[in-house]
């Protein structure tokens, strides 16, 4: 049960106009969002800080940001934003090969030099405590400009939001998400854990 339960939809309506930007995304607008709107402006600016964060700029694509948020809330347990970034992930073209190969990236060719360098800064950078060195900032600087950079960061940091956010408020899981986790997460022992 969570924390604190979420509004219907249809609570606020500049929330729910910004929220159609999930449905793209996942197919549904998140619990998380749906909690948020409790106090609107924290909804509103995340909705906007998401869109920014998560637009397409170029090389670093919807596919593989959604592949850094999946390894950032693995890595802090985030058993709810797990779930919601594989399906993401999937729905912006991740394959099944890809999917199921993303933990062990540092040996699978289906990943590139510049996804690996991606997916290290972001289990580093997800890392209580911080556990970016030298050796990881060269290699990221190997493959990625600073602006490229500032978005695998940026994906990194948001989803460092939402695992405390969800994780603390125990936030329930929607039927698609729980879909997704049971089909693409089976072999990563993922459950629904807190988010029942």
């Amino acid at each position: 049960m969570p924390l604190v339960t979420p509004l219907s939809q249809d609570h606020d309506q500049e929330v729910t106009e910004l929220a159609k930007f999930f449905n793209e995304t996942l197919g549904f607008c998140p619990n998380s969002v749906l909690t948020m709107q409790i106090r609107p402006a924290i909804a509103r600016a995340f909705i906007n800080l998401n869109k920014a964060v998560m637009e397409n700029q170029g090389r670093v694509t919807s596919e593989l940001k959604r592949f850094i948020g999946y390894i950032t809330s693995a890595n802090t347990g985030c058993r709810y934003c797990e779930a919601h970034t594989i399906l993401a992930a999937q729905r912006y073209g991740g394959t099944d090969e890809r999917l199921a190969q993303i933990w062990q990236f540092r040996e699978n060719d289906v990943f590139s030099e510049a996804e690996k360098a991606a997916f290290e800064f972001a289990l580093a950078a997800s890392s209580v405590p911080n556990a970016v060195d030298e050796q990881i900032q060269t290699e990221l600087k190997k493959h990625w400009d600073d602006g490229e950079i500032v978005e695998i960061l940026g994906v990194i940091s948001l989803f460092g939001y939402l695992n405390r956010w969800n994780d603390s408020m125990g936030t329930t899981l929607e039927s698609g998400a729980i879909d997704a986790g049971e089909t693409l997460l089976q072999k990563n022992n993922w459950e629904v854990g807190k988010h029942q």
